[in-house]
């Protein structure tokens, strides 16, 4: 229902165009590591607030 509500007022057009435009700032290989990013610090966030153990940095898969 969230998502909807903030969505509402953004028609395709605008949408399509808010897509392009990050796609020219970040550029197409760039996208994939933001994500990745992101989804790593939802999850630690998430596992913070419920006091689960933090990941193990052996866990973590290392980029070079």
């Amino acid at each position: 229902m969230l998502n909807s509500i903030l969505l509402a007022p953004l028609g395709a057009t605008e949408i399509i165009l808010i897509i392009v435009v990050i796609l020219l700032l970040f550029g197409g290989k760039k996208i994939p590591e933001l994500m990745r990013g992101l989804g790593r610090g939802v999850k630690e966030f998430k596992q913070g607030q419920s006091g689960d153990d933090p990941i193990q940095p052996s866990d973590e898969k290392k980029t070079v």
